[in-house]
Protein backbone atom coordinates (compact mmCIF):
# COMPACT_ATOMS: atom_id res chain seq x y z
CA UNK A 1 0.00 0.00 0.00
CA UNK A 2 1.48 3.31 -1.10
CA UNK A 3 0.99 6.30 1.15
CA UNK A 4 1.69 9.98 0.65
CA UNK A 5 2.07 12.28 3.62
CA UNK A 6 2.66 16.02 3.83
CA UNK A 7 4.11 17.91 6.76
CA UNK A 8 5.40 21.35 7.64
CA UNK A 9 2.30 23.47 7.42
CA UNK A 10 1.48 26.10 10.00
CA UNK A 11 0.79 29.73 10.77
CA UNK A 12 3.21 32.39 9.53
CA UNK A 13 3.23 36.16 9.12
CA UNK A 14 3.16 37.78 5.71
CA UNK A 15 6.67 37.82 4.28
CA UNK A 16 7.68 34.75 6.22
CA UNK A 17 8.74 31.31 5.07
CA UNK A 18 7.65 27.72 5.49
CA UNK A 19 9.04 24.44 4.21
CA UNK A 20 6.64 21.67 3.36
CA UNK A 21 7.69 18.06 2.96
CA UNK A 22 6.07 15.18 1.12
CA UNK A 23 7.13 11.59 1.69
CA UNK A 24 6.00 8.61 -0.37
CA UNK A 25 6.20 5.24 1.35
CA UNK A 26 5.12 1.70 0.69
CA UNK A 27 5.66 -1.07 -1.78
CA UNK A 28 6.54 0.56 -5.10
CA UNK A 29 8.97 0.40 -7.98
CA UNK A 30 9.56 4.09 -8.52
CA UNK A 31 7.96 7.53 -8.45
CA UNK A 32 7.52 9.37 -11.73
CA UNK A 33 6.17 12.79 -10.98
CA UNK A 34 5.22 14.62 -7.82
CA UNK A 35 3.10 17.71 -7.74
CA UNK A 36 2.07 20.25 -5.15
CA UNK A 37 -1.48 21.55 -5.27
CA UNK A 38 -3.32 23.94 -3.04
CA UNK A 39 -6.96 24.56 -2.28
CA UNK A 40 -8.01 27.88 -0.85
CA UNK A 41 -11.48 28.66 0.49
CA UNK A 42 -13.82 29.60 -2.32
CA UNK A 43 -11.28 28.84 -5.02
CA UNK A 44 -10.52 25.98 -7.35
CA UNK A 45 -7.66 23.61 -6.72
CA UNK A 46 -4.44 25.04 -8.13
CA UNK A 47 -1.39 23.15 -9.36
CA UNK A 48 1.56 25.15 -8.09
CA UNK A 49 4.68 23.05 -8.53
CA UNK A 50 5.86 19.92 -10.32
CA UNK A 51 9.03 17.87 -10.06
CA UNK A 52 9.80 14.85 -12.25
CA UNK A 53 12.08 11.91 -11.55
CA UNK A 54 14.82 13.47 -13.69
CA UNK A 55 14.66 16.76 -11.84
CA UNK A 56 12.54 18.86 -14.17
CA UNK A 57 10.58 21.48 -12.26
CA UNK A 58 7.71 23.75 -13.20
CA UNK A 59 5.85 26.42 -11.26
CA UNK A 60 2.60 28.28 -11.51
CA UNK A 61 2.97 31.98 -12.18
CA UNK A 62 1.42 32.71 -8.80
CA UNK A 63 4.39 31.19 -6.95
CA UNK A 64 7.25 31.48 -9.44
CA UNK A 65 10.27 33.11 -7.87
CA UNK A 66 8.97 32.56 -4.33
CA UNK A 67 8.52 28.79 -4.08
CA UNK A 68 11.10 26.11 -4.82
CA UNK A 69 10.50 22.38 -5.09
CA UNK A 70 13.38 19.99 -4.45
CA UNK A 71 14.04 16.31 -3.90
CA UNK A 72 16.01 14.53 -1.20
CA UNK A 73 18.80 12.20 -2.17
CA UNK A 74 16.68 9.29 -1.00
CA UNK A 75 14.21 10.17 -3.76
CA UNK A 76 11.25 9.42 -1.53
CA UNK A 77 10.90 12.90 -0.10
CA UNK A 78 10.36 16.22 -1.78
CA UNK A 79 10.16 19.67 -0.24
CA UNK A 80 8.42 22.89 -1.10
CA UNK A 81 10.32 25.89 0.20
CA UNK A 82 7.92 28.80 0.37
CA UNK A 83 9.38 32.28 0.81
CA UNK A 84 7.85 35.75 0.80
CA UNK A 85 4.52 34.28 1.78
CA UNK A 86 1.38 36.35 1.23
CA UNK A 87 -2.09 36.08 2.80
CA UNK A 88 -3.37 34.80 -0.55
CA UNK A 89 -1.09 31.77 -0.15
CA UNK A 90 -3.37 30.59 2.65
CA UNK A 91 -4.68 27.18 1.63
CA UNK A 92 -4.50 23.47 2.24
CA UNK A 93 -1.46 22.17 0.41
CA UNK A 94 -1.57 18.70 -1.09
CA UNK A 95 1.13 16.48 -2.51
CA UNK A 96 0.25 14.09 -5.32
CA UNK A 97 2.52 11.37 -6.71
CA UNK A 98 2.43 9.18 -9.81
CA UNK A 99 3.86 5.89 -8.59
CA UNK A 100 4.95 2.82 -10.50
CA UNK A 101 3.86 -0.34 -8.75
CA UNK A 102 3.57 -3.91 -9.97
CA UNK A 103 0.64 -3.79 -12.34
CA UNK A 104 0.83 -0.22 -13.47
CA UNK A 105 1.15 3.44 -12.63
CA UNK A 106 -1.26 5.06 -10.22
CA UNK A 107 -1.83 8.42 -8.65
CA UNK A 108 -1.79 8.90 -4.89
CA UNK A 109 -2.68 11.90 -2.76
CA UNK A 110 -1.74 12.97 0.70
CA UNK A 111 -4.31 14.28 3.20
CA UNK A 112 -2.98 17.84 2.96
CA UNK A 113 -1.38 20.30 5.33
CA UNK A 114 -2.81 23.69 6.26
CA UNK A 115 -0.82 26.84 5.57
CA UNK A 116 -2.14 30.08 7.00
CA UNK A 117 -0.47 33.42 6.27
CA UNK A 118 -1.57 36.38 8.37
CA UNK A 119 -1.28 39.98 7.25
Amino acid sequence: QVQVAESGGGLVNSGGSLRLSCVVTGRMLSVNVRRWYRLAPGKQRELIATITSDGYTHYADSVKGRFTVSEDNNKNTIHLQMNSLKPEDTAIYYCAANVNIEGGTYGYWGPGTQVTVTS
